[in-house]
């Protein structure tokens, strides 16, 4: 199994530090707002290399965080006038909610910044001790970023580029421009913990590093994450870790592409942002999963109107002909070692779910040319496909039940009926014009329409 490394920018064959297990961690949500596709994302691709990993027989520690302290959070706190902590805790429990019904499973370990504080101040005190890090007198601690001498690397800058896309922090009693914060002190009304530096809260890099280390110690495995994160956050993780512990923190960092909506990125500034509760309402988990899954993990998904939809209709057609084989075969034993085989080829090769997916159209091909001829092989290649893509989330319902909720509906909407009647009328009183005009309409409604000599029939385009 091999996968690609941003540490060493090429593909790496895959081995573990410790045999066959598996040290893995993905960075999860601030819980500043509701859950968006670029979250579901993220946290699909991570689930999914966690399961394709135990398939192949590795034991998979996987730990994925909530951020639920930082100044968005608690911005928003104030703004509703619920504490910080009860804010983030309601977020949570909204968030895993949709989570689940996006039939994403939960991670071995979760973890929360709140509930690490002490572990977080213990790091600080480690990284100030190996003169890593320092104390303000207002109560601020930050991370001295001229220590670190391979700082960068990560994301193959140097040092003198090190400002480029940070959000510098002013403060006179920093030593550079560029030191990040690992301690806030608090300021008033806010949420904050005691310190030997005063009352504070921690920095936002410091969590994931703190809470690695005590889920894992000082190595992990995999790491990952958004690309948009490779810097600072990352690199900042890795300037922290290995200055504490002088070894390698990760050995394979992963990183996922960012969403885009009609070519833009997506933001609340814009307007665009695509809640996953919002997009629930109207396709099935197994359509987005489908969109989002038929581009390599790396790149960017440009999320176009036609996404969904199209993708709803390819998975009621792979449905139609799963059903139409189960009826007229029923029960059946055995599969289609290919199918698995190749899957396991396109996943094994860092984790190509688009080769993947793109191999499904030629299985559900072949299906419907045996299920035609009355092979029985159709039933065998059905239980083969359901039970190997099981895996990235799809086909896990009843055929018959998924098509009655998704399938093209026959009944035509009472809106196209009246103004199909209204064309009536219009023919009937020879105005053609008219007549013309809402046919045209019914037309772009996506409905013809047939005329007789005692009537008219209303067809789906």
């Amino acid at each position: 199994m091999i996968l690609y490394n941003t540490l060493t920018r090429r593909k790496e064959p895959f081995t573990p530090l410790e045999g066959n297990k598996v040290k893995m961690y993905a960075c999860g949500i601030t819980v500043s707002g509701d859950a968006h596709i670029g979250h579901g994302f993220q946290a699909l691709i991570y689930d999914i290399m966690r399961k394709y990993l135990e398939k192949e027989g590795y034991d998979v520690t996987y730990a994925r965080n909530y951020t639920d302290v930082d100044d968005k959070i608690i911005k928003k706190a104030n703004e509703t006038g619920v504490p910080a902590d009860v804010y983030a805790a309601n977020m949570i429990e909204k968030i895993d909610a949709v989570m689940r019904d996006m039939d994403i499973d939960d991670p071995t370990v979760w973890l929360k910044a709140t509930e690490n504080i002490g572990n977080i101040i213990s790091f600080i005190e480690g990284l100030i001790q190996k003169g890593h890090a320092y104390a303000t007198e207002s109560g601020d601690v930050y991370f001295d970023v001229a220590s670190d001498k391979g700082y960068g690397h990560l994301s193959n800058r140097n040092f003198e580029d090190a400002l480029d896309g940070v959000r510098i922090e002013n403060d006179e009693q920093k030593k550079n421009a560029y030191d990040f914060a690992l301690w806030k002190s608090a300021k008033p009304g806010e949420i904050f913990w005691d310190s030997p530096w005063g009352k504070g809260r921690p920095g936002w890099h410091i969590e994931c590093s703190a809470m690695n280390k005590a889920a894992f110690g000082d190595q992990i495995d995999i790491h990952g994450g958004g690309k948009d994160l490779i810097f600072p956050h990352h690199e900042n993780e890795i300037a922290q870790s290995e200055c504490l512990t002088g070894k390698q923190f990760v050995k394979y960092w992963v990183h996922n592409g960012l969403i885009k909506v009609n070519g833009q990125k997506m933001s609340k500034s814009l307007g665009n942002s695509l809640l996953l509760e919002d997009l629930l309402k109207t396709y099935s988990n197994e359509a987005i999963k489908f969109a989002l899954l038929q581009t390599n993990y790396k790149n960017d998904i440009n999320i176009t109107d036609n996404l969904f939809p199209d993708s709803e209709k390819h998975l009621v057609d792979f449905y139609t002909l799963i059903a139409q084989t189960e009826e007229k075969f029923g029960f059946v034993e055995g599969g289609n070692e290919r199918i698995d085989r190749e899957f396991n080829e396109a996943m094994s090769d860092d984790f190509n779910t688009a080769l993947a997916v793109s191999n499904l159209y030629g299985y559900f091909k072949a299906i419907k040319k045996a299920l035609a001829a009355g092979d029985i092989q159709a039933a065998k290649d059905v239980n083969q496909i359901k039970k190997t893509y099981s895996l990235l989330g799809f086909f896990k319902k009843d055929a018959k039940e998924y098509l009655k909720k998704y399938g093209a509906s026959d009944e035509i909407p009472e809106e196209v009926k009246a103004i199909a009647e209204e064309r009536w009328t219009a023919r009937t009183n020879k105005d053609w014009a008219k007549s013309d005009e809402l046919r045209a309409k019914l037309s772009e409604m996506g409905y013809a329409v047939k005329d007789s000599k005692t009537g008219y029939e209303l067809k789906k385009l």
